[in-house]
């Protein structure tokens, strides 16, 4: 009897499915927090970490550096019971630790300092300066690293100044603001490279430096890129200092200024007019303005704005034997959104490029430095203090734990001639991989401009017009129309199920940066799958609408604008239901939520500023930070937003006013 129950709830669950498609399947597709554990590391109390820096040392101890300017120790770091020991105390503001030869070297405002402990009695008496550099006072004069190169020195990074009455442009009042310095054990410095505006990650990965920045003025959206000395990173704050003699570029701010206009004007009072984005201008490109500036170095990577964060911290490579099938790949933290991406690079004719992906979000702070465990765990430095980050503490310790299970995810994509490969973690289900609905394509890029940061712009759709996997089912060959040399491809598969248990990808979109497209043969049509289910669903689609009109129309019908700012006054206000996709796709969620506090204000806090549903669509296109002062982290333009959604999302906003 018990095994012709055992049957009947068999068929039903088949019948069940068959009836009703995947979505009995795609509801247990496992989520990031199955393969990745975050565990907290137990602090003793009292320790504020607020962490800058985490190395681990050749023992397994942690060292952490902090905001506060203390160095700890930590014995036995991944037990239940570290033991925490102050190592130094009374530096400043130190936002980067690395260890060599026995000694500690930090990066505080104004220097590299060595730390040792002469007397081994466990704490720090020689606090030596291997280089210094000015400081004008300015709050925003972070200092970075330092990072330890192949031959022993080191790399430091400036971050810019922002001005009282120009607040959102990056100024350089001292050398070393905006630039990468390199820097010897016996005090020589060499500048590097400059055009950087807030560098706050730096990463030798594979022997050669690279580094992150934020989104700002001049940057579009965060990025990683390669650094080479002479290099220019984009933002002119820098060249302030090209006319030094020891200067490696020559492209001073004067010549930078007559390619293009740093819309510095004033209004008639003689203010300065803060520079907004301007919807339908003919705007330039970083690619378009590289042919004019050849030594300006394009991201090998970009990390898109609000899907992958917004603002880029530390890269990370990871070892061989560490997260399984992701060795060898790169982990970059966000400090605003508390999450961590991942990269894959490869080099298309002698350059950097690659593809970024949503790895691990949920921590509990701004995600600020990694560092590797000897079990093969991430250790995790937070802090948001003067920030703002999503999460639910100011600062923190956290620990990355993989479980040394696969999921089921695109391990790599790679650029071809007519398309990109995909690579999986596991093989994928053919019948969906072979449908051409699986798969969405689109392309768009950044304006480069003074205002702080940019919409994506240029966005079209690339036709997917086959597809090849391979007879393992670990790879699959999209042939795909429209590529775009520069830009970012947008490759969704949401389609995509993992052959055995039929599990969706834990992230299915992917992002490459797409700086060369390969030479080489391209793909024969032949053998190629050019099925494509929805073009079925679709015709089903028509037929059944001209058999039921009326309802179909019913359902679908979009309000128009004038219906959308009406909802409110009707008491039809549309629901967080009603607005959510939009708040997904604009990427309102990323600094937003409905009541909590987050990067920026609560969707309830801007309620209560009672703004007209115009007024709110207004500042979405062009926000105004200084009418929030708190909020430290600018919101970018969002012109993308169409009238109708930022309508829409106003009256849901406004509905929430108690």
């Amino acid at each position: 009897m018990k095994h012709i129950i055992k049957l009947n709830k068999a068929f039903l669950v088949i019948f069940f499915i068959g009836f009703t498609g995947i979505s009995a399947f795609t509801q247990e597709t496992p989520k990031e927090e199955d393969f990745f554990k975050i565990m907290k590391v137990a602090t003793p109390e009292g320790i504020i970490l607020e962490v800058g820096g985490l190395v681990n040392l050749p023992n397994g101890d942690l060292g952490i550096s902090t905001r506060r300017g203390d160095i700890f120790m930590v014995e036995n770091p991944t037990s239940s019971r570290p033991y925490f020991r102050k190592f130094a105390s009374g530096l400043h503001e130190v936002l980067g630790l690395a260890y060599k030869d026995g000694a500690f070297y930090c990066a505080q405002r104004g220097e590299l300092t060595k730390l040792v402990d002469t007397n081994m009695d466990g704490k720090a008496d020689v606090y030596e300066t291997v280089y210094s550099w000015g400081l004008s006072g300015n709050y925003h004069e972070y200092s970075y690293g330092p990072k330890i190169a192949p031959d022993g020195s080191f790399f430091v990074s400036g971050n810019l100044a922002f001005e009282k009455e120009e607040w959102w442009r990056g100024k350089s009042r001292q050398p070393g603001r905006g630039w990468m310095m390199h820097i010897f054990e016996d005090g020589r410095m060499e500048p590097w490279a400059t055009g950087m505006r807030s560098p706050a990650g730096l990463g030798m990965i594979n022997g050669e430096l690279f580094y992150t920045d934020n989104q700002g003025d001049w940057i579009g959206s965060g990025g990683l890129w390669q650094v080479a000395k002479g290099d220019f990173m984009g933002n002119p704050g820098g060249l302030a200092w090209t006319g030094l003699p020891n200067s490696p570029l020559k492209l001073t701010t004067a010549q930078f200024y007559a390619k293009i206009n740093p819309r510095q004007e004033k209004d008639a009072q003689g203010r300065y007019i803060k520079p907004e984005n301007v919807v339908n201008e003919k705007f330039v490109t970083l690619f378009d303005m590289k042919k004019e500036i050849p030594d300006l170095r394009l991201p090998a990577v970009w990390l898109p704005y609000g899907f992958l964060g917004i603002s880029t911290s530390e890269p990370i490579s990871i070892p061989e034997g560490n997260f399984g099938p992701f060795a060898g790949q790169v982990l970059i933290g966000d400090q605003g959104m508390s999450m961590i991406s991942r990269v894959f690079m490869e080099k298309v004719n002698g350059e950097y490029q690659g593809v970024s992906f949503a790895f691990r979000s949920g921590f509990r702070s701004g995600v600020l430095r990694m560092a590797w465990a000897k079990d093969g765990s991430l250790f995790v430095g937070e802090t948001n203090r003067g920030w703002g980050s999503a999460g639910e503490a100011n600062e923190g310790l956290e620990r990355l734990v993989w479980n040394n299970k696969i999921p089921f995810e695109m391990k790599a994509v790679r650029a071809m001639p007519d398309g990109f490969e995909i690579e999986f973690t596991q093989p994928a289900d053919p019948k969906s991989a072979e449908d051409l609905a699986s798969y969405s394509v689109g392309s768009y890029i950044y304006k480069y401009h003074p205002v702080y940061g940019s919409p994506p712009v240029n966005t079209e759709k690339c036709t997917v017009k086959g597809v090849k996997l391979s007879a393992d089912g670990l790879k699959v060959r999209i042939i795909v129309d429209n590529l775009r040399r520069y830009y970012i491809h947008t490759i969704k598969l949401d389609g995509i199920r993992e052959k055995e248990n039929y599990y969706s990808l834990v992230h299915p979109t992917a992002y490459y940066t797409l700086n060369n497209i390969p030479q080489g043969e391209k793909m024969s049509m032949n053998g190629v799958s050019t099925k494509n289910s929805s073009i079925a669903d679709n015709s089903a689609s028509s037929s059944s609408a001209s058999k039921s009109t009326t309802v179909k129309t019913s359902i679908t019908v979009k309000p128009s604008a004038e219906q959308a700012i009406d909802m409110k006054v009707n008491g039809k206000a549309p629901s967080y239901f009603d607005v959510k996709g939009l708040l997904v796709n604009y990427t309102c969620l990323s600094c937003h939520n409905p009541e909590k506090k987050l990067i920026g204000p609560s969707f309830t806090d801007i309620a209560k500023r009672k703004h007209s549903n115009d007024k709110i669509v207004e500042l979405i296109h062009n926000p105004q930070p200084q009418n929030w002062p708190e909020y430290p982290t600018e919101m970018a333009p969002m012109p993308q937003v169409t009238k109708e959604d930022g309508l829409k999302i106003a009256a849901w906003i406004n509905s929430l006013a108690k």
